[in-house]
């Protein structure tokens, strides 16, 4: 029987596996997942090609089904030409827009509503940059539970459009996430209903993990000598962290862990600004602006252990301007076919930069993340 315990990130508190919590009462720092079962063996990896293939290493019962869309086994795609423009020895896409709902959100949203729906809360809420709530709508929708998400007014009319589809309730917020991270705070405390805000509870990393466990299987369980993540709130890069820290405890993998990169856009770059003045925590960024809306994120609650996955894994961030990120998206869509959203575009150009700053070797092997789909951003 696969049992685990939620542990605080910072302080250590541990809750039991089906505790109804949101963030430490402690603290207020973010929950974890950590199993208490015997390791995992890759061994029993399931044969089905999805997310949940991965079961054995996920938080979810022997005799649960999950809430799944089809999300994961998403492509891996070497490109030599990309690679010879990022100047770096190769270089592979892992493109997330192909997933349900058009973005990597899938994932984390499939786990946390799985969850969810097992605790037998009453309806589900979240604050969204946009393909979160996408995301959350189509998996409510898929799991028969009432769904309201808070969005601000500017995210791109596509996805607003996709979570209005679902049949659920949308809210738009003037101002930016943070805004409608305190409306849907709000809301959950009056109704009851659960908050999948992004580390307001444990699942959606969980689900992340999966970004890097699908990676490994991907590449005969070797892994790259970097990988390249757009960040917003942050949990596609702690959810990674976690998952290479799990697989060389489990022996699943022996290779060193990845170096992770992050990327961010000069006008919301909070993660960046923090690494640079070697502090532990981001202060919220103010009047963020950027195109990229899965960027704009001013004050990730993850802050902290972003930061920790940058520096444990010897790491780096940077941030690029709107100009840079509108060429670089062109130029993965013209270089590879993948309809790339911004944020990957985003990825590529902090990799062309970090290389030509020498902060990356040349002869690296790199595998940049496109977090979601062009098609997404094009009313």
């Amino acid at each position: 029987m696969k049992t685990w315990t939620l542990n605080c990130s910072s302080c250590g508190h541990q809750e039991p596996q089906d505790a109804g919590v949101g963030l430490c009462p402690q603290c207020g720092q973010p929950f974890l997942v950590r199993f208490t079962s015997p390791a995992p063996n890759k061994a029993h990896i399931l044969a089905r090609w999805d997310l949940w293939r991965y079961a054995p290493a996920l938080p979810i019962r022997d005799d649960e089904t999950p809430v799944c869309l089809g999300e994961g086994a998403t492509p891996l795609l070497e490109s030599p030409e990309l690679a010879r423009v990022a100047g770096v020895r190769r270089l592979w896409v892992k493109d997330e827009g192909v997933n349900p709902t058009a973005s990597f959100k899938a994932r984390g949203l499939s786990a946390a509503v799985t969850r969810a729906k097992a605790r037998g809360v009453p309806g589900l809420v979240v604050p969204t940059a946009g393909n979160a709530g996408a995301a959350l709508a189509a998996y409510g929708a898929a799991a028969g539970m009432p769904v309201r998400v808070y969005a601000p007014a500017t995210t791109p009319r596509p996805i607003l459009d996709t979570i209005r589809a679902m049949g659920v309730e949308l809210v738009t917020v003037d101002g930016h996430i943070g805004d409608a991270g305190k409306r849907s705070a709000e809301f959950a405390k009056e109704s009851g209903w659960f908050n999948v805000a992004t580390l307001r509870e444990p699942y959606r990393v969980e689900g992340n993990k999966t970004l890097a466990l699908e990676l490994a299987e991907q590449l005969d369980w070797k892994l790259p000598d970097a990988v390249v993540y757009p960040t917003g709130g942050g949990e596609g890069v702690i959810g990674m962290w976690k998952a290479f820290d799990e697989m060389r405890q489990w022996g699943w993998t022996d290779a060193a862990t990845p170096r992770i990169v992050v990327a961010q856009a000069e006008g919301c770059a909070p993660i960046v600004r923090a690494l640079r003045e070697g502090a532990d925590r981001a202060t919220p960024w103010e009047n963020p602006v950027t195109h990229a809306a899965g960027l704009r994120v001013p004050g990730p609650l993850g802050d902290r252990l972003v930061l920790r996955a940058i520096r444990e894994t010897r790491g780096d961030a940077a941030a690029v301007s709107e100009e840079s990120i509108r060429e670089a998206t062109l130029r993965i869509a013209s270089v590879t076919g993948i309809d790339a959203a911004p944020e990957g575009g985003c990825g590529l150009a902090v990799l062309t930069d970090l290389v030509r700053q020498g902060r990356l070797d040349p002869d690296s092997q790199v595998v940049l993340y496109n977090t979601g789909s062009g098609a997404s951003y094009r009313s």
